[in-house]
């Protein structure tokens, strides 16, 4: 069921835990992450960025076939647009149909974000899509930004940001960043910043950057009051690494299978991210499944 993302993050908010948002460009990504969704009776938020739509993940395509998957599950899937900033593009996305888009301010000065963030705010609203912004900025982990504590979410302007916005969802900078990091490396995480962040807002916290935070980081993340986990890295090095084993076991096969193999691959990827992020079971009754566990 395709659904708004504030549904699905209102309730992780209340009830503390993690949901997986994926960065999906193609018919097995988003079919893998769905039905290891439907399969963990956990919601799950599929997205891509304009520069995904642009060069692989068409939103004409893609839309359609989210929608057909999402009708086929009994646990709800929003489509989010991810890193919007162009006002056409994001305009676009809300009227094909996206259930939340983002609106990146993170790079203007502060007003302005609060400006431009506020108006795609109430377009998206009377379109009954929820949007998530973002205060901070999450940089870059080959640049190693996630170390630079000036670009980490300030508390105090935090609550004038949401009042003045209306957003659903904050994206915040805690220490995370965008990409690889370099080999060996987990990031270090502001965790005392984060504790500041939820008491001051009580609404729903996205973390970006999760690929390669580490699972204790992510635990203590989703108990801090993060409720949205973006991951795109490691998915698609899930997939690629899923292809590579199958390659070697059997250099003739095709590509059919190739694809088989890393739609195969991903799906155990995000049920396993599902069980560490405290959201698999969520959505079912009547079964002896406990949450998180299996």
């Amino acid at each position: 069921m395709l659904v708004s993302m504030k549904a699905i993050l209102d309730d992780a908010n209340r009830n503390y835990y993690g949901v997986m948002a994926m960065n999906s460009i193609n018919i097995e990504m988003a079919r893998a992450g769905i039905m290891a969704a439907e399969e963990e009776h956990s919601p799950i938020i599929i997205q891509f960025g304009p520069g995904q739509m642009k060069n692989h993940a068409h939103a004409e395509e893609m839309i359609p076939v989210i929608r057909e998957l999402a009708e086929r599950v009994h646990v709800p899937v929003a489509l989010n647009l991810d890193h919007g900033s162009d006002f056409y593009i994001i305009t676009d996305c809300i009227n094909r149909g996206f259930t939340n888009v983002m609106y990146d301010g993170s790079s203007l000065p502060y007003e302005e974000n609060i400006k431009r963030t506020a108006i795609i705010t109430a377009l998206a609203h009377g379109k009954g899509c929820s949007v998530e912004g973002e205060l901070g900025h999450v940089g870059q982990a080959a640049q190693e930004e996630d170390a630079h504590t000036d670009l980490y979410t300030d508390p105090d302007l935090a609550m004038e940001f949401v009042e003045k916005t209306g957003i659903d969802a904050l994206a915040v900078a805690i220490g995370t960043a965008h990409g690889a990091y370099p080999k060996g490396k987990i990031p270090k995480l502001d965790f005392d910043r984060l504790h500041q962040l939820k008491e001051t807002l009580n609404i729903p916290l996205v973390l970006h950057g999760g690929s390669g935070s580490g699972e204790e980081n992510l635990k203590k993340a989703v108990a801090g009051g993060i409720n949205k986990i973006n991951v795109c890295t490691d998915a698609f090095e899930a997939g690629k690494q899923a292809m590579l084993k199958e390659l070697d076991k059997n250099p003739e096969t095709d590509y059919m299978h190739l694809c088989m193999a890393a739609e195969a691959g991903i799906k155990q990827f995000v049920k396993d991210y599902m069980k560490v992020i405290g959201s698999s079971g969520r959505y079912i009754y009547g079964e002896t499944k406990q949450v998180g566990n299996e």
